[in-house]
């Protein structure tokens, strides 16, 4: 069976759902989004794309604005 395709965060659309692949960027910023839950193998579910996206995790949402420096990038499942 073929492996599914990663894609960057912003890609999904709204009600996917997708596992996060890869956080890279700033170490700082890659572990507050850890501290906050956010990090590989983790499911999530877009809510509301855009910029800033709202994502659904674990109960709670979260609000992540796109960044150059930062870049999620998730296998939708």
């Amino acid at each position: 069976m073929p492996s599914s395709k990663i894609v960057p965060l912003q890609q999904l659309s709204a009600r996917r759902s997708a596992r996060i692949a890869e956080i890279s960027g700033p170490a700082d910023h890659v572990h507050r989004l850890a501290e906050f839950g956010l990090r590989d193998g983790v499911k999530i579910e877009m809510f509301r794309p855009g910029n800033p996206c709202i994502i659904r995790m674990g109960g709670g949402k979260i609000c992540l604005r796109a960044d150059d420096s930062l870049r999620v990038m998730v296998e939708p499942t």
